[in-house]
């Protein structure tokens, strides 16, 4: 099986991507204006290669790579820690020119400019980046189908489905007393309470919290406030007594999504005070 790859978009002048890439309207990533909105698409001919991808991060990268994709090209450096905050010139998108499917989510403000990018070629899709076993599962078993890598999708989804019971076992057995920690979690975190078996008593974000709510969310008595490392504005219920414990949504550049699940548990273990 071939290994993959993940290669960072190189930066090419502007004269030439326009020479490469022809505008197309209302069509995102490197995808046609016919195939990005066409149902039930399914991965081009690639001379027996499986599909070209490119991702705008390195978390849709790692949908990718679990879905089966084998020749992944990461837009938005895995440096960056707060991806959309990235401001991607236009010559970053020449790798969408070689691309069968461009990946990208909704929440990214440079979706609009790789959608301007768009060739005759990729299919523009849309992921769902939600970290949660069930939805991550699902998504990635949707882009098997578009890859046509059904079978390794559905490898991955068994491995996955392992790793988080084993983690919440883990977990389990590291709750303080052998009870069920009160937790408040930042929106996109809420996933790692669940693998924690921990009871959710609040959320917040991804505004930053206002006195109201602070004062609202210290009084549930949270044991642990679960924040998310890319998007933390600092001690989120100080006066709380809670520990705060940052969980990271974005794999590295190895793309492997279940590492993301592993450094959670790690990290709530840790705040737990096993291990």
């Amino acid at each position: 099986m071939a290994r993959t790859r993940v290669r960072t978009a190189r930066i090419v002048s502007l004269l030439a991507l326009s020479a490469v890439l022809p505008l197309a309207t209302g069509c995102g990533g490197d995808s046609s204006s016919s195939g990005a909105g066409s149902p039930g698409a399914t991965a081009p001919e690639t001379g027996g290669d499986k599909p070209v991808v490119v991702a705008t991060t390195t978390w849709e990268g790692a949908f990718a790579k679990a879905a089966g994709a084998e020749d992944v090209t990461v837009i938005v450096p895995q440096s960056v820690h707060h991806a959309p905050d990235y401001d991607p010139k236009p010559s970053d998108l020449a790798a969408v020119a070689k691309a069968d499917f461009v990946l990208y989510a909704p929440f990214e403000p440079y979706a609009a400019k790789i959608k301007e990018a768009a060739g005759s070629k990729a299919k523009l899709v849309e992921v769902a980046l939600d970290n949660d076993p069930a939805k991550a599962g699902a998504e990635v078993a949707r882009l098997g189908d578009l890859f046509g890598t059904k079978d390794a999708a559905s490898r991955w989804k068994a491995g996955l489905d392992t790793e988080v019971a084993k983690l919440n076992g883990e977990l389990r057995s590291a709750w303080p007393g052998g009870r069920s920690p009160a937790v408040v979690s930042q929106v996109f975190t809420a996933w790692a309470a669940g693998l924690a078996g921990a009871t959710t008593v609040g959320t917040y974000g991804p505004e930053p919290v206002t006195p109201a709510q602070l004062a609202t969310l210290s009084a549930k008595k949270p044991a642990y406030v679960l924040d998310n490392a890319h998007m933390s504005t600092g001690t989120v219920l100080p006066d709380a007594g809670a520990k705060q414990v940052k969980i990271v949504n974005y794999p590295g550049e190895d793309l492997d999504l279940l590492a993301v699940y592993r450094n959670a548990a790690a990290e709530l273990k840790k705040a737990m005070g096993g291990s």
